[in-house]
């Protein structure tokens, strides 16, 4: 997946976004933008787990999705909550409603909704390596907002890395016993949420469509 799909993965991985944050140069409205539609995912994305453990036949991968579930209704709505709070941002639903973030948002439901586990495991890994590849190698940015130093921080953390990796290692170990038709099918997957992220990334960093 991330060779094959090497093109796409750095093209989100360096996205205007992510370089303009890093660099301390994002506007304020577009990290707000960002705040607004990241979060809403995040509830989607609980459901995307509830799926996977709807799907999973395995106890221990039961157990690990359980308690990614649990960080992500907890660790990371807190973060949401409070920033929404501090910045008194509302609810947009004309921001949600843009084809950038329904397309992600949508799809990514599709996927958990009609695919099979290792569809599931695939998007969820597409998301959380994207994740953690960028803020681990800019955790040591000097942001003058500690809430965009906190979101950095978040998703490089020794629990997120080990999560992204339990991700990597299980698709690794899963992906070796598909044929090679069904691999194709994941590899391609992979670059597609890439596709889905960066678009979602745009509506944040260039605002409405």
């Amino acid at each position: 997946m991330l060779s094959d799909q090497a093109a796409a993965f750095e093209a989100m991985v360096a996205h205007p976004f992510v370089r303009d944050l890093v660099a301390d140069r994002l506007p304020e409205t577009a990290f707000n933008r960002y705040l607004l539609i990241e979060g809403a995912f995040v509830e989607t994305a609980i459901a995307i787990f509830g799926y996977a453990v709807a799907k999973a036949s395995d106890l221990d991968d039961r157990r690990k999705l359980i308690a990614s579930l649990d960080g992500l209704a907890h660790a990371q709505m807190d973060y949401f909550r409070d920033a929404y709070a501090r910045r008194r941002l509302a609810p947009d639903p004309e921001l949600q409603a843009d084809p950038r973030v329904a397309a992600f948002r949508d799809g990514m439901l599709a996927i958990a909704r009609d695919g099979d586990f290792a569809d599931i495991l695939t998007a969820m890994f597409a998301a959380e390596w994207m994740y953690w590849t960028w803020c681990d190698a800019h955790r040591d940015a000097q942001l003058v907002d500690p809430m965009r130093q906190s979101w950095i921080r978040l998703h490089a953390a020794p629990d997120f890395q080990a999560q992204a990796r339990w991700l990597r290692d299980r698709l690794d170990l899963m992906g070796a016993t598909l044929p090679n038709e069904r691999q194709t099918e994941l590899v391609a997957l992979f670059g597609h949420v890439q596709r889905l992220e960066f678009s979602f990334h745009d509506a944040a960093w260039s605002g409405a469509a």
